[in-house]
């Protein structure tokens, strides 16, 4: 019998500390961490694949190239996301593999430079939701704006950033490539999202400016390798209702139909626990026989073994 596999959504936790410098040296320690968890994850005998997220990063990376733009020029924003695939990548490649050669397994870990294409019509384009970058004052961001056109909003209670069209994915462009390597390493994919290109009439792939949400992109990637399970971590053990509030509610358990109350009420945050829990039940809904975990990163262990997190189920 072959052994289950399994698509893991980091969230931005697993690769920087809100608390430490937004410097590679500190997002490097943080990896270390999140690679150890991983690394057990496979030791339990699933095969995996990584996808990541790179809101903080890439905006730093577009910030860092329009700022030097007198000396150097300035990077589309597509070439910036992947950029920010080559280096998160780079992190966890180089962690992973020393967690697994730790417990003695000879696992390659490999990051593939990927494309994800989307609809240059959707209405995403509209309205900006996906944050990305450093965290603003309020007045910071308005300046930010007046400035330099940027759209700001407010994140969840966390201050105030950056916003760019989260279109939805609809193809991984290099699946087959990674179909081809699942079997013989760990791949990291989708990073970011993934790289969003629109295709032209001619067949050609052109890059756009925007960030694919990375809950989304895995799960496309999860119906597209048939995944088992579909795992998003994030800084939370449990999907909450009433979030932060006197009668916050945890829940272990997830059913569509209540998923569906629950988002049509306004409990999931747009920028934060919506589009985790908007892909969970899109898989689900997929395969109502496989499922998919929201949990925190040092609960994902204990989850699989169905201890904690929210497991999202069919009925």
């Amino acid at each position: 019998m072959s052994a289950e596999k399994i698509v893991i959504a980091l969230g931005g936790n697993a690769l920087q500390s809100g608390k430490g410098p937004a410097t590679a040296e500190a997002q490097l320690n943080v990896v270390k961490n999140t690679t150890e968890h991983i690394a057990r994850i496979s030791g339990m005998g699933y095969e995996i694949a990584v996808v990541h997220g790179n809101g903080p990063q890439v905006g730093r990376i577009v910030m860092a190239s329009e700022t030097a733009k007198d000396v150097t020029p300035a990077m589309p924003f597509d070439v910036c996301g992947a950029m920010s695939q080559g280096y998160i990548g780079y992190h966890i490649q180089q962690c992973l593999k020393y967690a697994l050669n730790k417990d003695n397994r000879n696992v390659p870990v490999v990051t593939v430079a990927t494309q994800v294409i989307v609809d240059e019509n959707d209405p995403a384009f509209s309205n900006p939701t996906k944050p990305i970058g450093p965290f603003y004052t309020e007045e910071e961001a308005k300046a930010l704006e007046a400035e330099k056109g940027y759209t700001v909003k407010e994140d969840s209670g966390r201050g105030w950033r950056r916003v760019v069209a989260s279109p939805m994915p609809k193809r991984i462009v290099e699946i087959e490539a990674v179909k081809q390597l699942w079997d013989n390493a760990i791949v990291i994919t989708c990073g970011g999202g993934g790289i969003p290109v629109v295709e032209k009439p001619n067949g050609t792939l052109e890059g756009v400016a925007a960030v694919i949400d990375k809950d989304h992109a895995a799960e496309l990637l999860a119906e597209m390798v048939e995944a088992d399970v579909l795992m998003i971590l994030t800084e939370v053990e449990k999907v909450s209702i009433n979030f932060n509030k006197p009668d916050q509610e945890d829940l272990s358990v997830l059913t569509l139909d209540q998923a569906a109350r629950y988002v049509d009420e306004g409990h999931f945050p747009a920028g934060s626990m919506l589009p985790k829990v908007e892909a969970a039940m899109k898989f689900v809904r997929r395969y109502p026989n496989k499922k998919a975990i929201i949990t925190s990163l040092d609960k994902a262990v204990d989850a699989l073994e169905g201890k904690t997190g929210t497991v999202i189920t069919f009925n």
